[in-house]
């Protein structure tokens, strides 16, 4: 293919970062949006990405900004990339915190007849990670339901929240913070 063809608006495939759309060229890389790893630099001598299908922006329109009326790029990647992580079965990948990989939880009961129970720290962070996706999903069908009134929205809200607010202890697990579980206070309007 030709370099040209590696444009703002292009689709392209990465062997490590899967399918994305370049965001931005220069003389020297090209900014990929890629679904499940975000923004990336890639070096323009970089051979192993592929085009999968060409800009669609009109010559000379650099996709950057909302110029002539148009959308950016970087608004179309937040919108979409929100519809996707909301509507479809791509569970938001959450990495476990570098140091409890590999690691075991110990559950000693208080009776010293019973044995301890080990359950690796991976799937219990696993089960952390399902309860707050199905949080969220019950909270877009709270949100998008047409029988409640905005009062009764509210309430329910207020109780997702708090779940949010309790499941806050388990926020040492995560390795990424913009991942943890807030509560109540850790919200800002």
């Amino acid at each position: 293919m030709d370099s040209n063809d590696f444009k703002i608006g292009a689709k392209v495939e990465h062997p490590q970062f899967g399918p994305g759309i370049i965001t931005n060229v220069t003389l020297t890389s090209f900014t990929v949006f890629f679904l499940n790893k975000g923004e990336k630099d890639i070096s323009a001598a970089f051979t192993g990405l592929k085009l999968l299908a060409p800009s669609n922006l009109a010559e000379g329109e650099s996709g950057g900004g909302a110029a002539k009326g148009g959308i950016s790029i970087q608004d179309l990647e937040k919108v979409f990339s929100g519809v996707l992580r909301r509507y479809a079965d791509f569970p938001e990948i959450v990495e476990l915190g570098d140091k409890w990989k590999k690691g075991t939880m110990i559950l000693k009961p208080g009776d010293a007849s019973l044995k301890p129970k080990e359950i690796p720290v991976e799937n219990f962070f696993h089960k952390i990670v399902l309860l707050r996706d199905r949080l969220r999903v019950l909270e877009q069908r709270i949100n998008s339901n047409s029988v409640l009134s905005d009062e009764e929205k509210v309430n329910l809200q207020q109780y997702i929240t708090r779940c949010y607010g309790s499941l806050t202890t388990f926020n040492v697990f995560f390795k990424h913070k913009e991942q943890y579980f807030v509560g109540e206070k850790g919200q800002t309007e």
